[in-house]
């Protein structure tokens, strides 16, 4: 391990990445400086709010990883983080997307699930997220129906215009349940790691230790991925309600549609039947053009047989 120092730390956090090897390998580094915890926890929040946005989520998981696999050789992490945490939960949550959001949200149930925190802190990390997602809700003001559109619509809520279905599905061609890496990685975990029967393979404290990492890495990596999983549940019934709306619009309008293309049927009828109507009128009628032409010096009297000269 090197030699700790402020600026090793801050080029380390630099060069972090989303990568579970990056991760784990700088969160070793620091639970081997753990005496240091209190700079380190200061530099890590400084650092945190100067990352670009997406990189500021793996900041969170850098913490996670520290807190949970340094809580049996001392309590430093976790009380040092305490203070700053739900502070940075609050600033990563307001720069990121949903999908960011529903990582915290992962992160903060498997705190609840293990005791990590006090019910104090853990209780103010989840007053952040519902916060969050209060704020994207749109006041009723903002909600405007066109009910010219949709007056016939038996569904209260506003349909979805299709770009937010195309959204939707293609968010799901990425989801947990497509990961197919992933789940080669869990299918690929130890048999030590998932049968206590084998424990008694576990002679020495070193190879104890060893297993101790596995079993926690793979308690992660299933905890994440059963809340990925649960999280692609709520997005696929969310999608579920969405269309059922979206289809029932689509009738609606099919129906007014239909309505319609009868009316302007019977106004065609109507008018056709004018059409007809008047050239059979225009057909019975004579054609003044075929008339003879008649000047204004000479008319014809047929009483006096002769033509009438108005210089006479």
């Amino acid at each position: 391990m090197s030699v700790f120092s402020e600026s090793a730390l801050e080029k380390k956090l630099s060069e972090l990445s989303n990568s579970q090897q990056s991760v784990q390998t700088l969160s070793l580094w620091l639970i081997h400086h753990r005496k240091h915890a209190n700079t380190i926890v200061r530099v890590w929040y400084n650092e945190l709010k100067k990352a670009q946005v997406p990189r500021k989520l793996t900041f969170l998981y850098l913490a996670n990883d520290v807190i949970q696999n340094s809580k049996r050789k001392g309590p430093e992490f976790t009380q040092d983080f305490a203070p700053v945490i739900v502070d940075a939960f609050k600033h990563v949550s307001s720069q990121g997307d949903e999908g960011c959001k529903k990582q915290l949200g992962r992160v903060l149930s498997i705190w609840q699930e293990r005791g990590v925190y006090e019910n104090e802190v853990l209780g103010k990390l989840s007053e952040v997220l519902q916060l969050e997602k209060k704020a994207k809700k749109r006041p009723y003001e903002e909600i405007k129906v066109n009910d010219e559109g949709f007056a016939s619509r038996s569904s209260p809520g506003e349909p979805p215009q299709t770009a937010e279905l195309i959204r939707a599905l293609q968010e799901l061609e990425n989801a947990a349940s497509s990961d197919a890496s992933l789940r080669q990685r869990i299918s690929a975990l130890p048999p030590e790691v998932q049968d206590t029967s084998l424990l008694h393979k576990v002679t020495d404290k070193e190879s104890g230790e060893r297993l101790s990492r596995l079993v926690e890495e793979a308690c992660m990596l299933l905890a994440d991925y059963s809340g990925r999983l649960a999280a692609e549940i709520d997005d696929r019934r969310q999608l579920t309600r969405t269309l059922a709306v979206f289809l029932q619009s689509q009738k609606d309008g099919l129906a007014q549609n239909e309505q319609k293309l009868e009316e302007y049927k019977r106004k065609l009828a109507r008018v056709s039947l004018v059409r007809k109507e008047l050239r059979s009128r225009l057909n019975s009628l004579p054609d003044l053009s075929r008339l003879p032409s008649v000047t204004s010096s000479h008319v014809h009297l047929p009483s006096s047989g002769h033509l009438y000269n108005p210089s006479d």
